[in-house]
C-alpha cells in the first residue's frame, strides 16, 4: 500500500485529498483494502456504482461488448449507442440524446443547446443561463461559471461569461428577467455538492410554468440525482414537471464514463451536423453497460429505493448528534453536531465508507444494497455521530 501511495503522490496531480486507504477489490456493497479490511460502501464512487461493485449483469454486458467492438468513431452506427438512446427517450419522453463522457460534458451540451435555440429564436444577445446559488454543474471553465458557488470560481478567472445565479425565488428570477435576456435556466432538483438540499416543490413548479410561458429553455441537471437515485428514474419526475433538456451521467454508466444530454421536443432539432461532437461519446462498451443498468431500474427497484430511504430517515432523524437530515431517495445529507470529516473518519475506522457535502455527511449507497447491510452500516454511522 505504501508503495502505491508514494507512486500516487509522486506522479498523480495533487487534486485529491485521498483517504489513507488503497481499495483493491469489491463485490456488491462491500469493498476490501490492501490490508484485507472490508468496508460497507455507502458512497458508490459518488453515485456511480448503481448496482454496487462488480455487478455481474453489468460485467457480462461490458465484457461481451469488449470482445466484439470496444470503440469506433461516431462516423459509424453502433447498436449499444442507438439502443441506449431509444431506452432513455422511451423512459423520459425526450426526443434525442447526445452522448459524452461525463456530467460536465452533458451540461456543456445543454448550455450550447439553450444558447443556440435562443440565438435563433430571439437573437444573439439572448444568451444568459440562470442557475441556482449553491449549485454545482461541473469543473470545466463553462460549467464552473454555471456553478453557483464562489469558492469554485476564485482561482480560475475569467470564467465563461453569460451566467447569473439566484436563490430559489421566483421574485428574484422575474426581477433579473427585467434587465437580462435569459436563454435558459438550469437546476438540480437536489443540490448534491451544495449539501444535499432539495429545491422547494412550489419553486420548481412555478419555474417550469414561467419557462414555458417565456419560451426559456428549462434544463434539469440529473448528473447525481438521476438513474433511480432519488426514488424515481429522474428526480424531476418527483416534481411533476417536463424539462426541455435533461442531463445525466454517473449512475447511468454503472462504473464506466458516460454522459447524456437528452433533448425534448422544443429543442430536438437545434443541433445540426458539426454543431457538437465527442470522440468517445456513445462508446459501445460504456453504452452496453448503461443499457444493462437502465433496463433494471424498474418500478420494483424504485419502490425499494423509496423504502430504504424511509428506513434511513427514520433511523437518523432526531438521533443523538443529528441536527438535520435532508435529501431524497438514496441521496441523503446529515448535518451533525460533530464535524462531518470527523464522522467520516470514525465510520471508516469501523468499516463503513461515507462521504461529505459541504458541512454534511453524505450517503449514496447502491440502489440494491441489501437491507441488512444498510442497517448495519447505519448503526455504525449512528455510533460515529453520537456525541
Amino acid at each position: 500500500m505504501h508503495n502505491i501511495m508514494e507512486l500516487d503522490r509522486t506522479y498523480v496531480a495533487n487534486t485529491y485529498a485521498r483517504f489513507p486507504v488503497e481499495l483493491v477489490s469489491g463485490s456488491g456493497s462491500k469493498v476490501t483494502d490492501t490490508d484485507g479490511k472490508t468496508y460497507i460502501d455507502l458512497g458508490t464512487g459518488i453515485a456511480v456504482n448503481s448496482f454496487g461493485i462488480a455487478d455481474p449483469v453489468w460485467q457480462e454486458a461490458v465484457i461481451s461488448q469488449i470482445h466484439t467492438l470496444p470503440h469506433t468513431s461516431n462516423l459509424y452506427y453502433t447498436e449499444p449507442c442507438a439502443k441506449l438512446a431509444e431506452m432513455l427517450c422511451a423512459r423520459t419522453g425526450m426526443k434525442k440524446v447526445f452522448f459524452g463522457n461525463s456530467g460536465a460534458e452533458a451540461n456543456e451540451c445543454a448550455i450550447k443547446v439553450a444558447r443556440k435555440y435562443a440565438a435563433e429564436k430571439k437573437g444573439p444577445d439572448t444568451y444568459t443561463i440562470v442557475t441556482m446559488k449553491n449549485s454545482f454543474h461541473g469543473r470545466t471553465l463553462t460549467t464552473l461559471a454555471a456553478t453557483g458557488q464562489d469558492a469554485f470560481h476564485k482561482l480560475f478567472q475569467p470564467l465563461t461569461p453569460g451566467f447569473a445565479h439566484i436563490g430559489p425565488d421566483m421574485n428574484e428570477l422575474c426581477a433579473l428577467a427585467e434587465t437580462t435576456k435569459i436563454a435558459g435556466v438550469m437546476i438540480e432538483c437536489v443540490q448534491g455538492e451544495g449539501g444535499v438540499m432539495p429545491l422547494p416543490a412550489e419553486f420548481v413548479t412555478a419555474l417550469a410554468d414561467w419557462a414555458k410561458k417565456e419560451d426559456v429553455i428549462l434544463i434539469v441537471d440529473e448528473v447525481q440525482t438521476g438513474n433511480g437515485r432519488c426514488g424515481a428514474l429522474y428526480a424531476y419526475m418527483n416534481y411533476g414537471i417536463t424539462p426541455d433538456v435533461v442531463t445525466t451521467a454517473k449512475g447511468l454508466g454503472g462504473g464506466l464514463p458516460i454522459g447524456a444530454c437528452m433533448l425534448g421536443e422544443k429543442v430536438e432539432k437545434v443541433l445540426g451536423f458539426g454543431d457538437h461532437g465527442s470522440t468517445f461519446g456513445g462508446n459501445p462498451v460504456s453504452c452496453a453497460g448503461a443499457v444493462s443498468i437502465l433496463s433494471r431500474i424498474d418500478e420494483a427497484l424504485l419502490a425499494e429505493v423509496r423504502k430504504k430511504s424511509e428506513l434511513i430517515f427514520s433511523k437518523l432523524s432526531g438521533a443523538p448528534g443529528v441536527l438535520e437530515v435532508t435529501g431524497m431517495g438514496l441521496m441523503i445529507g446529515i448535518k451533525t453536531v460533530k464535524p462531518a470529516k470527523e464522522v467520516v473518519s470514525a465510520c471508516m475506522e469501523k468499516g463503513v465508507l461515507v462521504l461529505t457535502a459541504h458541512d454534511r455527511v453524505r450517503l449514496l449507497p447502491a440502489l440494491n444494497i441489501p437491507e441488512e447491510e444498510l442497517c448495519t452500516a447505519t448503526d455504525v454511522l449512528l455510533s460515529a455521530i453520537a456525541p
